[in-house]
């Protein structure tokens, strides 16, 4: 009986240390970046996962990893989430500062884009409470020249003589949105 318990206890030990293993070195690492200006700190944490000759955005028919018309997490792991520190504009919608969750739902002409008001939910693996969605808007996707191979979120500045914003931007494959905000 003592051999059979010390051998239950061993395999959960293993159990316990290899899941502490894929927390500790995900597959898609965890990322934070942080745009600061002024009064304002707009921090993104999100995982990257990497393309690996995958198809990334396209029809489900075709066996995208990110299926058009479809809810995505904007991210690996858990739903992507952003802090901010005080009232910023998205798409003509004021924000005030606090913790949110965004998520998109990619298509080949348009993306919807959410801000959800569960931001920090356990895991954040599932698709979230549509009625606790603050804004949606669309915006356009533009094709890149060449391929990013990790999904990769930045911020850049508006362009000459364009609006006086700064763009929250997101790039994966040969796929790139920008959210302007102010």
């Amino acid at each position: 009986m003592k051999k059979i318990l010390k051998f239950l206890g061993l395999i959960l030990l293993a159990i316990v240390l290899y899941i502490g293993y894929l927390i500790m070195n995900p597959v898609s690492p965890l990322e934070k970046v942080t745009f600061k200006n002024n009064e304002l700190t707009f921090d993104v944490e999100y995982s990257r996962p990497f393309k690996k000759d995958r198809l990334i955005f396209g029809n489900k028919s075709e066996g995208a990893l990110v299926p058009f018309g479809e809810y995505w997490r904007t991210g690996a792991n858990a739903a992507t989430n952003f802090s901010i520190n005080s009232e910023i504009t998205i798409s003509g919608i004021q924000l005030m500062s606090g913790k949110y969750r965004l998520y998109t739902v990619p298509g080949e002409e348009q993306w919807e884009v959410f801000v959800n008001s569960e931001a920090d939910t356990f895991f954040a693996i599932t698709e979230p409470d549509s009625a606790k969605d603050l804004m949606s808007f669309t915006v356009t996707p533009q094709q890149l020249n060449e391929s990013v191979e990790q999904f990769t979120i930045d911020f850049i500045p508006s362009p000459p003589g364009g609006p006086t914003s700064t763009g929250l931007r997101l790039r994966w494959d040969l796929t790139e949105i920008v959210i302007p905000f102010n």
